[in-house]
């Protein structure tokens, strides 16, 4: 019997991710990832957002990999700053600034500040040098504090649908590398 593998946690931004959006593509082709959904995508409430995720977490028979995208990487921040909780890993795709008002809308101002607590499992944070949510130095600097690798990945805007990366095949070849080894 191969090992199971670990739980998949789709974990997306503001707004949610559309049906053109990787996020989405992956979970349509691997259906055993679980979205972690939201009340309200488009006005987030910092502390729903927080206990939804923390919800899911615990609903895992082991710890998960999260797969967050945006604003959702400051809220896995969040939620390992404030848990001893193991999980397995995390890809941590265009973390939004939060902390700068030219780079974020009001929406996302309840998830300040960007917490920069070690993550304790294997992480991977990817960047867009052209991304208009982040300047890749702040991701650098995000990866840096977070303790995880830091994939610079080219121009590709905010790493989303407007990016036309359809199922992205290099970001999934990440979670695949965090599948194998995190933990």
């Amino acid at each position: 019997m191969p090992p199971l593998r670990p739980p998949v946690l789709i974990v997306p931004g503001l707004g949610n991710s559309g049906p053109a959006h990787w996020q989405s593509a992956w979970q349509h082709k691997h259906p055993e990832f679980t979205r972690v959904e939201q009340a309200d995508w488009d006005h987030p409430d910092f502390a729903d957002w927080l206990t939804r995720l923390d919800a899911a977490i615990n609903a895992c028979p082991s710890p998960p990999l999260l797969v967050a995208h945006s604003l959702a990487c400051a809220l896995v921040a969040h939620w390992v700053e404030r848990h001893e909780q193991e999980l397995h890993g995390a890809l941590l795709v265009a973390p939004a600034d939060v902390d700068s008002d030219s780079h974020t809308p009001p929406e996302t101002r309840g998830f300040r500040p960007m917490p920069l607590a070690r993550f304790a499992c294997s992480a991977i944070v990817v960047a867009s040098s052209n991304d208009p949510f982040v300047d890749i130095a702040r991701a650098r600097h995000f990866a840096s504090r977070w303790h995880a690798r830091c994939v610079e990945a080219g121009a590709l805007g905010h790493i989303n649908s407007t990016s036309n990366l359809g199922d992205w095949p290099f970001g999934y070849a990440l979670l695949e590398e965090l599948l194998k080894t995190a933990g």
